[in-house]
C-alpha cells in the first residue's frame, strides 16, 4: 500500500468533508471543507492498517483536515463540478424506465451511489432507488430532497 501523494503535494477534495466529531469547536455534521477545494499534503498515515489518510492543510479555509485517498485528486487534474455527491439523497424529477417499463415514478427518492464526472454528455450519477434499482441518471433529471441543499455545497 503506497501513497499516491507526498508531503507538499497540492491536492483537490472530491467530496464535501463534514465534522464527524473529531474536529474541535464545531458541531457534528457541519461542513468543514467544500468539494473542489485545494490544499497541501502535510502528513501521510494509515487508519486500521488498510486506508491511507492524508493530513491536508486547506489554506483558504484555514483548516487542517484528515482525508482518505479516494477523496483526493491532484490539484492539476481535471475537475468537473457536480450538483450532488456520493451518499446524497435526491428525487427523480421525471419517470425513469428500463426497456420501456417505468421503474422509478416521478418524485421517487434515491441515493447517489457514484458521481460520474468524466462523461462527454456531462455529469451523471449512479442512483440507488427503492426496489433495488441502480440507474445511471443525468444531473438534469434530479432534484435535491431538501430545497437549497445542493446549492449550498
Amino acid at each position: 500500500m503506497l501513497p499516491s501523494y507526498d508531503y507538499g503535494d497540492q491536492v483537490r477534495l472530491t467530496r464535501n468533508v463534514r465534522n464527524d466529531g473529531t474536529y474541535p469547536g464545531m458541531a457534528v455534521g457541519n461542513l468543514l471543507i467544500k468539494r473542489g477545494s485545494i490544499g497541501f499534503v502535510m502528513n501521510v498515515g494509515t487508519f486500521l492498517q488498510d486506508q491511507i489518510i492524508y493530513t491536508v492543510n486547506f489554506l483558504e479555509q484555514g483548516r487542517i483536515v484528515g482525508c482518505r485517498e479516494e477523496e483526493l485528486i491532484g490539484a492539476d487534474e481535471t475537475w468537473v463540478e457536480s450538483r450532488f455527491e456520493t451518499r446524497e439523497k435526491v428525487r427523480a424529477r421525471l419517470a425513469l424506465s428500463l426497456r420501456g417499463e417505468v421503474v422509478v415514478p416521478p418524485g421517487t427518492e434515491g441515493e447517489v451511489f457514484k458521481v460520474l464526472r468524466d462523461l462527454p454528455d456531462g455529469v451523471q450519477y449512479h442512483i440507488h432507488f427503492p426496489g433495488g434499482h441502480v440507474l445511471q441518471v443525468r444531473e438534469a433529471v434530479l432534484d435535491p430532497i431538501e430545497p437549497g441543499l445542493a446549492e449550498e455545497v
